[in-house]
């Protein structure tokens, strides 16, 4: 049976809402250390660009609104909002590079790279923006960003994981790369 043009995929909403959803709850136990490089790079790893791209906006958004209802964010904090969807979409496209440019034997090392891609696209988009807008790197100390680290890469093997048996429920939208690399 053809599926009707209008038909929507509700196991693929399903799936993307509880991702942000899951955001959501990491916004409220992180707040500013939400893992947006671990999203970014599941995003990279089981959709298409312009899905991942909307997928980490809406983790943005969703941070942002947890932020500021709920966290109490000062209103002056407003003009990180573009900030983070920049850092956010960098963090895709790095994370895509990686995806396109490796050609590991070992899916975990390939994993690996692309999450370190996605990071590295987080770390540096958010040190040269503060850099820029206060010239303090105080908030890139080592321990500061190797907790920031450990954080998202907790984060990105729970989604990973999250992925393979979402994938072995029957829901769409986890993606014929990470397959691919897992074959």
């Amino acid at each position: 049976m053809q599926k009707d043009a209008y038909s929507f995929d509700w196991p693929r909403f399903m799936w993307l809402a509880g991702l942000v959803a899951l955001s959501v709850g990491l916004s409220l136990g992180l707040a500013c250390a939400v893992p947006l490089a671990a999203f970014a790079a599941l995003g990279a790893l089981t959709m298409r660009r312009r899905a991942a791209l909307l997928f980490i906006l809406a983790v943005v958004a969703a941070n942002q609104c947890v932020g500021f209802a709920l966290l109490h964010y000062p209103l002056s904090a407003v003009v990180w909002v573009p900030a983070f969807a920049l850092v956010g979409a960098f963090s895709v496209f790095a994370a895509e590079w990686a995806y396109r440019s490796t050609a590991f034997a070992h899916p975990f090392a390939g994993y690996a790279g692309v999450f370190l891609a996605a990071f590295a696209a987080y770390e540096g988009g958010f040190l040269a923006i503060t850099v820029l807008a206060s010239g303090d790197f105080a908030p890139y100390a080592g321990p500061v960003v190797l907790r920031v680290l450990a954080i998202n890469a907790a984060t990105f093997a729970g989604l990973l994981i999250a992925a393979r048996l979402a994938a072995a429920v029957g829901l769409a939208g986890t993606g014929r790369r990470l397959h691919q690399r897992a074959a």
